[in-house]
């Protein structure tokens, strides 16, 4: 996913700051595939547009915002451990560790590296960005993002050194080892003066280890002549330019995200903005479908009702006297029924019918059969009929399709004294 890193200016130069968000920042824009697409140094306030298409918004602290600790921690379980810190450093800390935000990172040799910044300024930086539109922000110290290469058996490891200049102030970032790093705040001036107080810094916290400083492109040449000034530093400090691709790569292999101790909510969040029409478009589908689902219930159930009025009426038509209406249908079946047997005719489910109908299908089905099954009785209720066979062997399958011809159904009933019963039924 796209990702802007931003090294932003320590806090007192901030809060020094009237409008700190005019303060020109590096940054530097990685898409997808790591690659940089754009970098350069711009206030926050012209990045804001930039902030909110990003998915991932990467804050770099200054290296004197953020104190590494060192700390012998029992073994604990994250939340235990996150209860602990601030009792485990308050000691080491001028300030009310309540004040602060804590978070511990990897076990190494029995001990913890903890990171501490202040609540206030963490608070600050999340409503700022949170307002400018980032969706998802890290909060790294910018000490643990810098490289730092070990050193040869029996020879120290070399301390990596940055600087980030905020107009005549400079913030000097320090990695003194894989598990240490510093930040130094260094009053500035002119440049030459500048790169002095940051060597002079550098031999006061590292006296005797190689270090390796980095320096902007600009300011390359001022920073070699001061140490090619002092001939006892030239084979001991090194003077690089630096670029976003090692801040970057260290930004990746820190967990030392201060951001995630803050306890708000700023990490991941769905982007509404960016799906409004495929959901509006959703909503609008809906909508019509089920506007037309109720227009079409609407329909069918006046239609249901003009139906039921109209055999309501032909019912009342024909047989006046009734004053209890409650199944026009069925009730008008009834009276057909009723009708028809007492005029002789008989009822395709009366008991003359049906046994007709099953001896001719019992006919034409034993006329195939080499062994017909005899009958043992014959049954009639509920407008039902039973036949009961002594022969364990039945034609079952050829009486459904003959019976189904002749408007009956069969269906298998269970057996009485070790004999098939068939139950014949209407078919409607």
């Amino acid at each position: 996913m796209s990702t802007l890193y931003i090294r932003l200016p320590s806090k007192a130069v901030a809060d020094r700051t009237p409008q700190w968000l005019a303060l020109a920042c590096p940054f530097a824009l990685v898409s997808d595939g790591g690659a940089i697409e754009r970098e350069g140094v711009a206030p926050l306030t012209d990045l804001s547009d930039t902030i909110g298409r990003m998915q991932r918004v990467v804050l770099l602290l200054a290296g004197s915002d953020v104190t590494m600790l060192r700390v012998q921690v029992p073994p604990l379980s994250a939340a235990r451990l996150k209860a602990a810190l601030p009792n485990l450093v308050e000691e080491q800390l001028l300030c009310d560790p309540a004040d602060c935000v804590i978070i511990a990172g990897g076990l190494s040799d029995g001990m913890r590296t903890i990171a501490v910044a202040q609540r206030a300024w963490l608070d600050l930086l999340a409503s700022t960005f949170t307002a400018l539109g980032a969706r998802d922000i890290a909060a790294l110290p910018a000490q643990s993002c810098l490289s730092c290469p070990a050193g040869q058996a029996g020879q120290p490891g070399i301390v990596t050194a940055a600087i980030c200049q905020q107009g005549a102030d400079m913030d000097l970032t320090l990695r003194l080892s894989e598990q240490d790093g510093i930040g130094v705040a260094i009053d500035g001036g002119s440049d030459e003066a500048a790169a002095h107080g940051v060597i002079q810094t550098l031999c006061a916290i590292v006296p005797a280890a190689p270090v390796t400083l980095y320096v902007p492109q600009s300011a390359l040449r001022v920073y070699q002549e001061a140490v090619n000034g002092v001939p006892a530093l030239k084979e001991r400090i090194g003077i690089s330019a630096d670029n976003w691709t090692r801040w970057i790569a260290g930004a990746r292999g820190t967990a030392l995200d201060l951001m995630a101790g803050l306890g708000t909510n700023t990490g991941t969040r769905f982007d509404w903005h960016a799906w409004r029409w495929p959901l509006a478009l959703t909503a609008a589908v809906l909508l019509i479908n089920v506007s037309a689902l109720n227009i079409e219930w609407w329909r069918m159930k006046s239609e249901a009702d003009t139906l039921r009025s109209s055999m309501i009426q032909i019912y009342k038509s024909a047989y006046p006297n009734e004053s209890v209406i409650i199944d026009p249908l069925a009730q008008m079946q009834q009276k057909i029924a009723a009708a028809k047997r007492d005029s002789g005719m008989a009822a395709p489910d009366d008991f003359t019918a049906m046994t007709a109908a099953f001896g001719e299908a019992w006919a034409v089905v034993t006329a195939t059969l080499p062994s017909p099954p005899s009958i043992a009785a014959l049954g009639y209720r509920d407008r039902s009929l039973s036949v009961r066979l002594r022969d364990r062997e039945a034609p079952t399958q050829q009486m459904k399709a003959a019976l189904a011809q002749r408007g009956l159904s069969l269906k298998l009933a269970p057996e009485q004294s070790g004999t098939i019963v068939w139950q014949i039924r209407g078919a409607k």
